[in-house]
């Protein structure tokens, strides 16, 4: 565990539940600083508490990734408080993507831009407001995927759509930011997350389709499987680790 000024400090966007609250208490019990950007103040404050409880230093900052203006005032918070940033995780998802599950004619033009807006907006601002602090760290980017990126997924195109577009781009700023020194990663998870509990109510035969296909016969916890993982590809173990989409799916995902 590190502590004082060799303490890394990262920022990570939608951490007030699911994966991304994994991820912080998985950074937070390597002892790291983990800003909690989210929209949610209650349960942004919430998270940051459990992360100072493992050991590390939680901090809540209100943030729509959405909006450039949002995560501009995020970052600065951070940077202003700590002197440094050293990774920056954008994980926010819409909330329709869980929960919309139709095919292509029936997704409107709102519904397609609200998804484009957080998964694919929101990593270009992300990236583009941290890169300064990250070169000056030699610091990393991790963007949350998914294997719907990879292999497309039946009434979830708009989801599917977006989540390539992230491997996408951090694959081109993995080419274009490495000589800075930064590292740019993708973890694509399959974990129990109130997301998933929530799209297996509204489709009862998608628990089967998606457990029928695991290897282990279980969901990743999103603290000590998926949390983890993102951990080391965030920190100076994975300092060669560049461009690559890392499966922490138990084994569903067929294409990598």
């Amino acid at each position: 565990m590190v502590t004082g000024k060799e303490r890394p400090s990262v920022i990570v966007t939608g951490a007030s539940g699911g994966v991304g609250r994994g991820i912080a208490l998985a950074c937070g019990e390597a002892g790291w600083t983990v800003w909690i950007a989210a929209r949610r103040p209650a349960q942004g404050e919430a998270v940051a508490a459990e992360v100072s409880a493992l050991g590390g230093v939680g901090r809540f900052v209100a943030c729509d990734v959405a909006e450039e203006a949002s995560v501009a005032a995020a970052i600065t918070a951070a940077v202003a408080e700590d002197g440094r940033l050293d990774g920056a995780v954008h994980n926010a998802t819409s909330e329709q993507s869980a929960t919309r599950h139709a095919t292509l004619p029936d997704f409107t033009m709102e519904e397609m831009l609200h998804q484009v807006a957080v998964s694919v907006r929101g990593s270009y601002l992300l990236a583009r407001l941290a890169y300064p602090h990250l070169r000056k760290s030699r610091g990393a980017l991790l963007l949350l995927t998914s294997e719907a990126g990879f292999e497309g997924k039946a009434r979830l195109p708009v989801y599917a759509g977006v989540k390539a577009a992230q491997r996408g781009l951090g694959r081109a700023l993995a080419r274009e930011w490495g000589p800075d020194g930064i590292r740019v990663n993708c973890i694509a998870p399959l974990a129990t997350t109130p997301a998933l509990v929530e799209a297996f109510a509204r489709d009862e035969t998608m628990k089967a389709r998606v457990m029928g296909r695991n290897p282990m016969g279980r969901l990743g916890d999103p603290m000590q499987d998926i949390g983890r993982a993102a951990r080391f590809l965030l920190s100076p173990d994975s300092a060669y680790v560049t461009g690559h989409t890392l499966m922490a799916d138990g084994g569903s995902c067929p294409v990598t």
